[in-house]
């Protein structure tokens, strides 16, 4: 066992003739074991990585590790479901389930595969064609979390759940990867339901990782500031966004050290910080310690 899920050092892959950059100068670490939401904008790159930690891509340049190993080859540990979840059509549930335990023999799982179909009310003689997109995605994760993988990775995996399929679907998820130590990566754009479920962010924009870490470490990093006081007055801090309110002037900042008390001061939630990042390209990267590639760790020690 590593202590490593995935590992990146200057990755960049693109696409098409003209070397249409979908990642560019990507690195990072993410320790085992997590529970890792990847979030950012539409085109940011998010399903390039999974997919290319899936071994379903390689690299253009740059290096990637799963599971301490080349992603090709660390295929029969991982499942991946991504975002149209393609299953054959004219199978049954139950003959895709059937497909899954013979392609993942000693590693299946039925007990849990079947419970997650059943728990959606779905009849296992239903062929794939006949089901509406959130019963396919149920199908997809049941095939997913049967096949006992040691990485879990989700495209958009709740996009087309009714809020109480989402909720219900999430708990057991969580229920798995907890009991199994499984590490799971899943891209969203659900924030409310990221912060309740994750405990590791990459927040991935123009191609690059721009915030990585534990939450509750990103989170504590920075301050909420807001006040009647000029903007040059916070620049000991590192600004990520300010933004005139009618309070004044709102900053998110990364503090260096106190702040003035004549700043009201507070804990900003995770959407106030994505948002802030989000709208503010230019901010510089942060990854907290044990985020950062190794090879990037060389380099700077």
């Amino acid at each position: 066992m590593t202590d490593t899920a995935i590992e990146a050092a200057a990755l960049a892959k693109s696409y098409g003739r003209r070397g249409r950059a979908a990642l560019g100068d990507c690195s990072f670490r993410l320790p085992a074991g997590r529970v890792c939401a990847v979030v950012g904008p539409n085109g940011a790159g998010k399903s390039t990585l999974l997919a290319l930690a899936a071994g379903l891509f390689r690299p253009t340049s740059g290096t990637l590790t799963v599971l301490g190993t080349d992603p090709a080859a660390a295929r029969e540990r991982v499942a991946y479901v991504a975002q149209d979840k393609p299953l054959y059509p004219q199978l049954s549930i139950a003959d895709t389930l059937r497909l899954g335990a013979e392609l993942n023999p000693g590693r299946w799982d039925a007990g849990v595969a079947e419970r997650v179909v059943s728990e959606g009310e779905l009849d296992p003689k239903n062929r794939i064609r006949s089901l509406s997109g959130g019963q396919r995605t149920r199908v997809a994760l049941a095939l997913a979390l049967g096949k006992r993988a040691e990485l879990l990775l989700l495209d958009e995996p709740m996009a087309d759940l009714d809020p109480l399929a989402r909720h219900q679907l999430m708990g057991t998820l969580m229920a798995e990867a907890a009991e199994h130590g499984t590490t799971v990566v899943m891209s969203s754009h659900i924030v409310g339901e990221l912060a309740d479920a994750c405990d590791h962010l990459l927040l991935v924009s123009g191609g690059r990782v721009r915030l990585g870490g534990g939450i509750d470490d990103l989170v504590a990093a920075h301050t909420l500031v807001t006040g009647r006081r000029p903007l040059a007055e916070l620049a000991p801090h590192t600004v990520v966004e300010s933004r005139a309110t009618g309070r004044g002037l709102t900053a998110l900042i990364r503090p260096e050290g106190s702040v003035d008390t004549g700043w009201d001061a507070e804990e900003p939630s995770l959407e106030e910080l994505l948002l802030a990042h989000l709208r503010s390209p230019e901010a510089p990267a942060l990854l907290t310690p044990g985020t950062t590639a190794r090879a990037e760790r060389e380099v700077t020690a």
